[in-house]
C-alpha cells in the first residue's frame, strides 16, 4: 500500500509539473542566443535544433535562434550571466573556447561555466588547423619551419587561443591576425589570401559552412585537435605529438570541451523544473529522425550527442583541473 501511494504521489507530481510547463511555455518564444555570426557552424547548428526542439517542449513554444556575436563568444555568455531572464525562455550556444576562458584567459572574467545549466551538446568533434590549398603549408612540420598567418575572431576564441598554445608546446610558428567578426569573415580572408589559413575550425562546422572546400580539396589539413582522431581527416592528432605528460594534461584541458560540440545551456539559477523539462526536450529532439537526417545532410556525419547531465559533469571535471596545470597553461597563453 505504501509503495502504491508513493508511486501515485510521484505520478501526480510529474503530471502537475507537465501541466505547469505547458501553461508556462504556451504562446511564448524560446530564444537561443548564438555566440557567432550568420552562416557559421554554431549558427547553423542552432537553427537545425530550433526547427525541431519546440515540439518536444510542453506548450510547444516558438523556438528562434538569435545572433549575438562578439569577443569570441564571451559577449553572449556575459549577457546570459547578467541580463537574460532565468525562467527558461532564453538559452545559449557557443564554440568551445569561451568554456575554458575563465580558467586560462588573460582578462578578468565574471563567469564560470560550472554556474550555468548544461542542457545538451549536439555532437562531439575535432577542430582543425588548416591551410588554403594555394599556400606553401602542406604539413604541420611546415608550420614549425616557417611563419603561417591564421585568421582569429577575438580573445577567448579557439581561433586565437589554439595557435598560441601550439606555438609553445609543439614549436609551431602560427601568427594570429585577429579581429575578424566570425567564421564568414575568416572564410573571406582566407579566399582573398589575407591569411594562409585558420587554426581552430571544427570538422562539422567546416562541412556545414564550406562543403565545397572539403569536396574540392581547397584546404590542406595540418593538425587535428581533440581527444580522438577523426579517421576522415588526413592529419595527425595533436595529443600524439605531445612531448611529455604535462603537455598532455594541458592539451586535455584545452581540447576536452570539443567533446561538447554545439553545446546548449541555460543561465545560472535556472529552476530545477525548467532544467528537467529542457533537458528532456533536447534528449528527445536529438533522437528525432528528421533532425538527425538534416544533421547528416548539413554536417556530413551522424550526430554523437551528449546529455545535459553528462555535459554538466564534463564541465565540472574540466574546472577541477589541478591549479598547477591551469597556471602553466595561463602563463603560456599570456606570452
Amino acid at each position: 500500500m505504501m509503495k502504491f501511494c508513493a508511486a501515485a504521489v510521484a505520478a501526480l507530481l510529474v503530471t502537475s509539473a507537465q501541466a505547469q510547463a505547458q501553461d508556462f511555455y504556451k504562446g511564448k518564444q524560446l530564444t537561443v542566443l548564438v555566440a557567432g555570426t550568420a552562416g557559421g557552424g554554431i549558427d547553423i547548428g542552432a537553427r537545425v535544433m530550433a526547427r525541431h526542439l519546440g515540439k518536444y517542449i510542453p506548450g510547444n513554444p516558438n523556438v528562434v535562434a538569435q545572433l549575438m556575436p562578439g569577443a569570441g563568444g564571451i559577449r553572449m555568455i556575459d549577457h546570459m550571466n547578467k541580463v537574460a531572464p532565468r525562467d527558461g525562455t532564453v538559452i545559449g550556444t557557443v564554440a568551445p573556447g569561451p568554456i575554458i576562458e575563465p580558467l586560462i584567459g588573460k582578462r578578468k572574467i565574471d563567469y564560470r561555466m560550472t554556474d550555468f545549466t548544461m542542457l545538451a551538446a549536439m555532437d562531439k568533434d575535432v577542430t582543425l588547423c588548416l591551410a588554403w590549398h594555394a599556400s606553401k603549408f602542406k604539413t604541420i612540420k611546415d608550420v614549425m619551419a616557417a611563419t603561417m598567418t591564421v585568421a582569429g575572431t577575438g580573445a577567448g576564441s579557439s581561433t586565437d587561443i589554439y595557435p598560441m598554445f601550439l606555438n609553445e608546446v609543439l614549436g609551431t610558428k602560427f601568427k594570429v591576425i585577429t579581429g575578424y567578426l566570425g567564421s564568414q569573415e575568416t572564410i573571406i580572408a582566407i579566399e582573398r589570401g589575407e591569411v594562409d589559413g585558420r587554426c581552430g575550425w571544427g570538422w562539422s562546422s567546416l562541412n556545414s559552412t564550406r562543403p565545397d572546400w572539403v569536396r574540392d580539396k581547397k584546404v590542406t589539413y595540418l593538425l587535428q585537435l581533440g581527444m580522438e582522431r577523426n579517421p576522415k581527416v588526413d592529419a595527425p592528432l595533436g595529443l600524439d605529438l605531445a612531448r611529455d605528460d604535462a603537455t598532455r594534461q594541458m592539451m586535455t584541458l584545452m581540447f576536452g570541451p570539443l567533446a561538447l560540440n554545439k553545446p546548449f545551456f541555460g543561465p545560472p539559477g535556472l529552476p530545477a523544473n525548467q532544467t528537467a523539462i529542457l533537458r528532456k526536450a533536447f534528449a528527445e529532439a536529438l533522437k528525432d529522425k528528421d533532425l538527425r537526417a538534416e544533421a547528416v545532410k548539413t554536417f556530413g556525419a551522424e550526430l554523437q550527442p551528449t546529455s545535459g547531465e553528462a555535459a554538466q559533469k564534463l564541465i565540472a571535471d574540466i574546472y577541477a583541473t589541478p591549479p598547477a596545470v591551469t597556471e602553466r597553461l595561463r602563463g603560456i597563453l599570456a606570452k
